[in-house]
């Protein structure tokens, strides 16, 4: 069983940066990946971003990547979700996810945070 908490959301100026936290508690196995999705009231589940837990293989959406930046911090057993330049349009509710997810990197997330809203101020 895996536990996900997610932190550093908040609210920030368009063109600001934030980083986001995942946190997970219980051990990760190495076929796993973390991977953050973003949602608003407005639209589905968006993927953002993901990292293959056992060999830290990266992988963001087209239009994420120039922004976007997905890292790990073994040590503590977290994921980071790096965003700059924020707009607006990012404003979201941020989850963290993680599972044995398939080649698209979109599907199996078996197990899920709380999310974390960020909100982008013009």
């Amino acid at each position: 069983q895996v536990q996900l908490e997610e932190s550093g959301g908040g609210l920030v100026q368009a063109g600001g940066s934030l980083r986001l936290s995942c946190s997970a508690s219980g051990q990760i196995p190495s076929d796993y990946a973390m991977g953050w999705f973003r949602q608003t009231p407005e639209k589905e589940r968006e993927f953002v971003c993901a990292l293959y837990w056992g060999s830290s293989d990266t992988y963001c959406q087209e239009s994420a990547k120039d922004r976007f930046t997905i890292s790990r911090d073994n040590a503590k057993n977290t994921v980071h979700l790096q965003i700059n330049n924020l707009r607006p349009d990012d404003s979201a509710v941020y989850y963290c996810a993680a599972g044995p997810i398939d080649d698209s990197w979109y599907y199996g997330y078996d197990f899920w945070g709380q999310g974390t809203q960020v909100t982008v101020s013009s």
